[in-house]
C-alpha cells in the first residue's frame, strides 16, 4: 500500500503505512483514546481524525468537545431535538445514549488515524502527522454490511485514499459533499488480497461549528 499522501518531515519516512520517528518525535505520537464503535448491523460508517486534547472533552466519546457539532446534527436529524443528547443544561453530552443510538441505528464510527502528532498542540487536521492510520484488514470484517464510509474532513478523506492500492490524484479527491467509490482490497486470512465490493466513499464538512445552531 502507499503511503505517500501523508505530510512527512526531513528527519521521517515512511514504511507500511507507519512513519518512522526520531526519537524526540516518538516522545510526541499519542494514540487515539477512543475505540472504534462498530455495531454489526452497522451500514455507514463516520471516519474522523483525532479528537482535542483531553481538556476540551465533555465526555469520553467520539467527537467529545461541547462546541463539535455531530451529536447536534443526529439529534436534529433523527428526533427534532439538537439538544436530544444533550445531559440536561450541562455542556457535556451522554456518551451511553449515543453509543445505543449508534447500535439501534446500525451506525460506526471509526478514526482513520491510530497514532499521531500534533504539530502545534491542538485539535487541528493541518497540522496533524499521521504515524499509524487505521488498520482496514482488521476493522471492515467486523462490520461486514458496511456500504457508505462518511468521512469527517478533508484529511481524514485524504488518510482513507491513502490506504487504496492505487491513490487517485489529490485533483480527483472528493469535495465537500461529494462521493466516490472506494475500491478497498484487504487481506485476508490467507494472507491474499481481496476486494472489498460496493464501498462508497462520502466527504462530510467537518462539524467543528460547521453548523449555527440557533
Amino acid at each position: 500500500m502507499t503511503t505517500q499522501p501523508y505530510h512527512t518531515h526531513n528527519n521521517t519516512h515512511q514504511t507500511d503505512n507507519r512513519l518512522i520517528l526520531s526519537e524526540a518525535q516518538a516522545a510526541e505520537v499519542e494514540t487515539h483514546p477512543f475505540a472504534p464503535v462498530l455495531p454489526p448491523n452497522a451500514t455507514v460508517m463516520m471516519m474522523g481524525t483525532f479528537p482535542p486534547t483531553a481538556d476540551k472533552w465533555a465526555m469520553p466519546f467520539h467527537y467529545p468537545n461541547f462546541y463539535n457539532d455531530m451529536w447536534r446534527i443526529y439529534g436534529s436529524v433523527f428526533f427534532d431535538d439538537v439538544d436530544y443528547f444533550r445531559v440536561g443544561d450541562e455542556k457535556r453530552f451522554d456518551p451511553e445514549r449515543i453509543r445505543a443510538f449508534m447500535f439501534e441505528r446500525g451506525i460506526a464510527s471509526c478514526p482513520t488515524v491510530k497514532q499521531a502528532i500534533r504539530e502545534t498542540g491542538n485539535a487541528s487536521d493541518k497540522n496533524l502527522t499521521v504515524v499509524t492510520p487505521v488498520d482496514l484488514d482488521s476493522i471492515l470484517p467486523q462490520v461486514p454490511k458496511v456500504e457508505t464510509l462518511f468521512t469527517t474532513g478533508g484529511k481524514a478523506t485524504e488518510v482513507l485514499l491513502g490506504l487504496l492500492a492505487e491513490p487517485p490524484a489529490k485533483s480527483k479527491y472528493p469535495k465537500t459533499n461529494q462521493n466516490m467509490d472506494y475500491p478497498y482490497q484487504w487481506q485476508n486470512d490467507n494472507n491474499r488480497k481481496v476486494d472489498v465490493n460496493n464501498l462508497t466513499l462520502y466527504r462530510l464538512p467537518s462539524t467543528s461549528r460547521a453548523i449555527l445552531w440557533p
